[in-house]
């Protein structure tokens, strides 16, 4: 992604997670990239390919890094604390992408649906280690879509810690203690 693109990116998920989608205009987001706005429409379409753009790409990197994580960890207990940690970095270094999604996940539109289906996808790869679990003896039986959902909503919870506390969170204390919680009530 060449640096004009970068800047359009970064600028735009910052004023869509601050001020919603819908009261954040091409003026306002030109305005502060501080270009015109033709060079915009160069690299995106319009408003929406923005927002379709910065969810498909960030959720994306979640997603793999919960895949790439999960695949080198050695043990179930290991797999599972490795998802949480990366979860909670990715709240830690890209908050304003979670905000927007989770700002977007409800509602009819497109745009809410494509929200929807890009944390279905990360909640599709944490199930897939779960039933692993079960499959492998680990865990005990269980609903492994709910657990799935609980595990993702770490994201959540790590940014409303970090609103409560209104500082950086210590991610992998963090980390370690919604995994025990979340291992003590599934395992064997």
């Amino acid at each position: 992604m060449n640096r004009t693109k970068r800047k359009i990116f970064d600028t735009s998920m910052d004023l869509f997670a601050k001020k919603g989608y819908d009261a954040t205009s091409i003026e306002e987001i030109t305005s502060v990239v501080g270009i015109a706005k033709g060079t915009l429409y160069y690299h995106f379409s319009s408003k929406e390919e923005i927002l379709e753009f910065l969810i498909a790409e960030g959720m994306k990197l979640l997603e793999h890094s919960l895949e790439l994580k999960s695949r080198l960890a050695q043990n179930f207990e290991e797999k599972i604390h490795a998802m949480i940690l990366v979860e909670i970095k990715v709240v830690d270094k890209y908050e304003n992408l979670i905000n927007l999604v989770m700002n977007e996940f409800c509602g009819d539109s497109k745009r809410n649906e494509k929200c929807r289906q890009c944390v279905y996808e990360c909640v599709d790869v944490i199930e897939k280690v779960l039933k692993d679990g079960i499959e492998n003896g680990d865990i005990k039986e269980c609903d492994t879509r709910a657990i799935a959902f609980e595990i993702f909503g770490v994201i959540c919870s790590g940014v409303m810690l970090r609103y409560e506390n209104n500082k950086k969170i210590d991610m992998f204390k963090t980390a370690k203690k919604y995994s025990d919680i979340i291992i003590s009530g599934i395992i064997k």
